[in-house]
């Protein structure tokens, strides 16, 4: 039995709209292909059974526009120590997850993510806008598993690709 962790890059975000990161929107591609990567992991069976995510406004966005795609809606709990952050937050937030929880997405940004998503596999993997990595982990509680070298890459799911 494995542990599941989906890490996700927020879609593509709209940079015409002010000056503030954290609150910068998605914009029409984003907005389009957060749906269709939701519909993609439900088809693959990685429904996520909680999310956890940065709390700026295109990783909201992009689950907003996701959460439809799924049977029953997993909660979803934002995080301010998600926001431009790696690996080490990502591990301290996982960690803290009840052991009954089988399936995880994490929506952040880059590079963290890239970063991460290279560190967990030992593989480099490109994160682009919306894609989602399928991270299979040792079976364990969750702070054992995350910080495990035996991660394996299951799927890389790319907009692009659907």
């Amino acid at each position: 039995m494995t542990r599941r962790l989906i890490l996700m890059r927020h879609a593509k975000s709209d940079w015409g709209t002010g000056d503030d990161d954290h609150d910068r929107p998605l914009n029409a591609r984003g907005r389009g292909d957060a749906p269709r990567v939701g519909e993609a992991l439900r088809e693959l069976g990685w429904v996520p059974d909680l999310v956890v995510l940065s709390d700026s406004a295109r990783t909201t966005e992009t689950w907003d526009r996701m959460r439809g795609s799924f049977d029953h809606e997993p909660p979803a709990r934002p995080n301010r120590s998600l926001y431009l952050a790696g690996l080490g937050a990502l591990q301290d937030v996982v960690a803290e997850l009840d052991e009954g929880i089988h399936t995880v997405l994490a929506l952040g940004h880059n590079p963290g993510w890239e970063m991460a998503a290279t560190r967990l596999s030992g593989t480099p993997i490109r994160m682009t806008t919306a894609n989602a990595v399928l991270l299979e982990l040792v079976w364990g509680p969750w702070a054992e598993a995350i910080c495990s070298p035996a991660v394996r890459v299951h799927r890389v799911i790319r907009p692009k690709d659907l």
